[in-house]
């Protein structure tokens, strides 16, 4: 949510290969990201999304002009491929690409994880939940209110936290490791 109302982000005016306009794309650790917008015909929108193939610890691509600090973020995404890794999630209050909060879902791990990255270290995660991955498209969701944190699977609550680290509004963003793309 952006200011009370709930914004929906897509990325269909977006050039089909290039960079999506509007968001700010980094990484905590070393490597090199890749950020594009492409083609998706099994996409839920049946048009284009944001891909990342690029190899980097922690690629993150954060929403431009976001500001949020209670509510929720909500992605849709899919784990296509990654020999050492094929886990992608939600970033939120975001100082930057150093300092946030992530949760993630890992397809070849089959866990969910709610972390935080303080100064570029990523904590050990808070809780987990062990989760069968799927083929195809998963919804990854956290909702917050002031140090109160839940996370969500494909409408199912998993996760239920309390940290304060992050306490005021910051940036939200999706972010993957690795080799996953």
């Amino acid at each position: 949510t952006v200011a009370g109302a709930a914004q929906s982000v897509g990325f269909d005016g977006d050039t089909v290969g290039a960079p999506p306009k509007g968001w700010t794309l980094t990484m905590t650790g070393r490597g090199t990201p890749k950020w594009t917008v492409e083609r998706d015909e099994t996409a839920p929108n049946k048009g284009q999304v944001l891909k990342q193939s690029g190899t980097a610890t922690y690629p993150l691509a954060f929403k431009d002009g976001t500001s949020i600090k209670d509510g929720f973020v909500e992605v849709e995404f899919k784990a296509l491929s990654g020999s050492e890794d094929r886990a992608g999630g939600l970033v939120w209050r975001a100082k930057d690409a150093r300092n946030y909060y992530i949760a993630r879902y890992n397809h070849k791990e089959d866990n969910f994880r709610v972390y935080k990255v303080v100064d570029g270290k990523r904590s050990a995660p808070f809780q987990n939940a062990d989760i069968k991955h799927h083929d195809g498209w998963t919804v990854a969701r956290v909702t917050m209110k002031g140090d109160h944190i839940e996370c969500y699977v494909d409408g199912k609550k998993y996760l239920d936290v309390h940290d304060s680290t992050f306490p005021d509004a910051g940036k939200i963003g999706v972010w993957s490791k690795s080799d996953a793309r």
